[in-house]
């Protein structure tokens, strides 16, 4: 069979789903690039009074979220290597959001009169703990005026939630699957 060099092919025209799909990109680039200003492209103190206060509530939520780590831990110091980790995630989201990010004093261990808790059982709080905080946070997003800056952190936040839910239950081996 001989090889024959064939014709260049024409160059065809990009398919009208590719330019709709480029032009929704591109909106959305655009939407998130506002400088951290509120909806409306307004800023000043309104703004900067609502961002203050987006982020204070996010990092109260990040400190309530790291105490549970803090019990959870002093619960269960088996579990350090698995969820030290995430809890260390967790404080820098307390940072991030900037919170202070200073170990909860009042924690303590499980005082000599109570049961031991099983550590499925502290892995599917902990999961159903972050998956509340990540539902929470893909709520908040949908507030007016979240600066583009902020709602960036809070969404990865969230997203950071999410893969800290999986890890937690069904991540390893399905402990905690279907909780």
């Amino acid at each position: 069979m001989p090889l024959t060099p064939q014709p260049p092919r024409p160059r065809r025209r990009p398919r009208r789903r590719t330019v709709l799909a480029s032009m929704a990109g591109a909106a959305l680039l655009t939407g998130c690039s506002d400088d951290g200003r509120g909806s409306g492209g307004q800023s000043g103190p309104g703004a900067a009074g609502l961002e203050q206060r987006l982020r204070a509530r996010e990092a109260r939520r990040s400190a309530d979220l790291l105490g549970q780590y803090d019990q959870a831990l002093a619960a269960r110091p088996s579990l350090a290597d698995r969820i030290g980790p995430l809890r260390d995630e967790v404080e820098r989201h307390v940072r991030a959001f900037g919170g202070a990010s200073t170990p909860t004093a009042s924690v303590a261990s499980a005082s000599p009169g109570t049961a031991p808790v099983a550590e499925k059982d502290v892995l599917r709080a902990l999961a159903a703990a972050e998956r509340e905080m990540s539902d929470q946070r893909m709520t908040a997003l949908a507030e007016p005026g979240t600066p583009g800056e902020l709602a960036r952190l809070i969404a990865s936040v969230a997203a950071c939630g999410a893969g800290h839910a999986y890890l937690l239950g069904e991540g390893r081996g399905g402990e905690g699957h279907g909780a």
